[in-house]
């Protein structure tokens, strides 16, 4: 393919750019020929009869919709994995490496083993009246029957709806209720770090609490992951082993539609209800093989660690579908990065000759405060390239990053995404694209950004505004599941004609492309507008902190105030004197309009349980307002009420 001439640009910014916007040129150009040489490594029950790509994006000329490959049929299951097995010959080599959250708990399984156990617990599905079309919840540790049962639900045209497995029994509730699922697949529990997740108890509470509501599942499926005793309803219950023991190991994959559903993911509102991401099987199939490829820069003999959960989208894209289709070997790891010892990473990279390793900022600033020597304890001689995804990386994390864990040797994807973009959008490609500390860099073939103003007028240049796209990609989302107004209004009302992805932006000189966090997040001080983003970097460069927090606080005169949360390195005292040097730190680094007006000290920061600060809860306790909505996905709600008794009250 063209695009792999890029892989040998390797000189100045300037360079790579002439080069990289010829062949993103000619990709724009023709996107039929582009994703139509790609679609050719795929099988097809049928070939399409459309347009190639029908789309629109202005809501003033009407219903919003993205179609790709119409009328072309296929299974994303009989592509990922008897595409390996019989065509590809892949089938004696390894799927997933599993390590479990124990050092010692492992498991290795095989494309071949995959297949067999994916059609067996399809026809187990079948078995329980699942048909395609239904709704099926999965609510899962991170084990290799998660994988099986989306791809048992995929093979069969059912559409799953995973449930991250950290989610509270009302999160549950809500999304079997939106989806209006037929049947749940859990487990009996799990064990994160050493704490017992009893997550039977939590799923029946959440289908108490769905019959409550009026809505009722009639099937439970339950794998014993611990093997403990857990309460048993024979109405409702029933074990996976038991189920599979009978079932055969072979299946006709239901042959489905390009724009039929995948699976429907749900994400964070900002009116406190999640939004059922809705996806469809070919274009998510190309664009999440096509992403991985290029992005991880994957060869045959590589071995891929994405430490994400599948709870999440990147699990989803970058755990499942996009290795799988490559025929990647994988390592899927039920733990966490500090448990037994905070080598623990480390420790698995040297175990299974990890190449490409794929995590969140927040886990390297994690292991930061902790630094070198549990590193450095492994050779972590296999890595080839480092990738981030979920949230802007500081440059300072970024410097640990590649400089401790890779040595300077091995280039950073600095990957930005969402759950609604189904896979990269800007990203750097491993070794073709120069690399700037912090910033997203490009956008991926295929993908045209803008940058616009308030006004909506599209911005040339260098430029700061609001992160737009002008045309679909064959991976992006198709609607809210259900509630196709709720997709219009949030994604392309306020800016007709353009996906709106809710992110401020900045494009240098170079045409790079620097996240600056959500619209929210951007803070009007003055006249100016000012990223938390680059407040927090700011903060993070004193030696002192190990975390930082921004959020916008009401100020009288300039508008907004900047009021700032820090978590310190082990060891660090809160003073004054301290919080002087921060303060001279930010003026410093970005400008005195940037000075922080408050500076709460913050022993731990509010989170979800994949790692993300909660910045709606942190500007209630800024503004001392105690209603804080729904924070069901809080990992530790205990920091709140800490951080209400410690906030700043009078521009201390």
């Amino acid at each position: 393919m063209l695009i792999y001439s890029l892989i040998y640009c390797k000189t100045k910014v300037s360079s790579c750019n002439k080069d990289y916007k010829l062949l993103m040129e000619l990709c724009n150009f023709d996107l039929h020929k582009f994703w139509g040489d790609i679609a050719k490594d795929f099988f097809w029950k049928t070939k399409h009869t459309g347009q190639f790509l029908d789309y629109n994006f202005d809501v003033t000329k009407g219903e919003i919709f993205i179609k790709f490959m119409e009328g072309a049929s296929t299974n994303i299951c009989y592509n990922v994995l008897d595409r390996n097995v019989h065509e590809r010959k892949l089938g004696e080599n390894v799927a997933f490496y599993w390590e479990g959250n124990e050092p010692g708990d492992e498991l290795t399984v095989t494309y071949r083993e995959l297949l067999q156990r994916v059609c067996q617990f399809a026809n187990v599905l079948k078995s329980q009246g699942v048909k395609k079309g239904d709704r099926v919840s999965i609510y899962m540790p991170m084990v290799v029957e998660l994988v099986v049962a989306m791809l048992a639900c995929v093979r069969i045209g059912a559409v799953h709806s995973i449930v991250f497995a950290g989610f509270s029994a009302e999160s549950l509730c809500e999304r079997i209720m939106d989806s209006q699922c037929s049947l749940l697949i859990t487990a009996d529990g799990f064990y994160r770090g050493d704490k017992l997740i009893n997550l039977k108890l939590l799923a029946d509470e959440a289908l108490q609490k769905c019959r409550d509501k009026g809505f009722s599942i009639q099937r439970c499926i339950m794998l014993k992951h611990l093997s403990k005793e857990v309460p048993w309803n024979p109405e409702v219950d029933l074990c996976w082993h038991t189920l599979v023991r009978g079932a055969s190991d072979e299946c006709e994959p239901e042959w489905c539609d390009s724009e039929d559903p995948l699976f429907i993911l749900y994400t964070s509102g900002s009116t406190g209800k999640p939004k059922g991401v809705l996806h469809t099987v070919s274009g998510y199939m190309l664009y999440t093989a096509t992403t991985f490829k290029l992005v991880f820069d994957h060869q045959p003999d590589d071995v891929y660690w994405c430490t994400a959960d599948i709870g999440w989208i990147t699990g989803h894209s970058y755990i499942t579908y996009g290795p799988l289709a490559n025929g990647a070997t994988s390592v899927l790891f039920e733990g966490l990065p500090t448990y037994p010892d905070v080598s623990r990473m480390w420790e698995i990279v040297d175990k299974y000759h990890v190449t490409s390793f794929y995590t969140a900022p927040t886990a390297i600033r994690l292991l930061m405060k902790y630094g070198r020597e549990p590193v450095q304890k492994y050779k972590r001689e296999s890595l080839k390239i480092l990738g981030t995804v979920g949230e802007p990386i500081n440059p300072e994390a970024w410097h640990w990053y590649y400089t401790v864990v890779g040595e300077k040797r091995c280039p950073i994807v600095d990957t930005f995404w969402q759950t609604e973009t189904g896979g990269h959008v800007l990203t750097p490609l491993p070794a073709a694209t120069p690399m700037k500390p912090g910033s997203a860099t490009l956008p991926f073939f295929g993908v045209v950004p803008a940058i616009l103003n308030e006004s909506g007028e599209e911005l040339e240049g260098p430029s700061e505004g609001y992160l737009v796209f002008k045309q679909p990609w064959p991976g992006v989302m198709r609607t809210v599941y259900g509630n196709q107004q709720r997709f219009e209004t949030t994604y392309f009302k306020k800016f007709p004609g353009y996906y709106v992805t809710g992110d401020g932006c900045r494009r240098d000189e170079d045409g790079y492309y620097w996240i600056t966090g959500r619209i929210d997040d951007m803070l009007n001080v003055s006249g100016h507008l000012l990223s938390t983003a680059e407040v927090e970097s700011a903060l993070m460069e004193h030696k002192s902190v190990s975390e930082a927090a921004v959020v916008g606080r009401p100020h009288p005169v300039k508008g907004e105030s900047l009021y700032c949360f820090v978590t310190l390195t082990d060891g660090v005292t809160y003073n004054r004197t301290l919080e002087a040097e921060l303060k001279k730190q930010v003026r410093e680094k970005i400008g005195a309009i940037a000075t922080p007006d408050y500076i709460q000290n913050a022993p731990g920061l509010p989170k979800t349980r994949s790692g993300k600060i909660m910045r709606r809860v942190l500007r209630k306790i800024a503004c001392d307002e105690r209603d804080l909505g729904d924070i069901s996905t809080l990992a530790d709600s205990s920091v709140v009420e800490q951080l209400f008794q410690n906030r700043c009250r009078m521009g201390v």
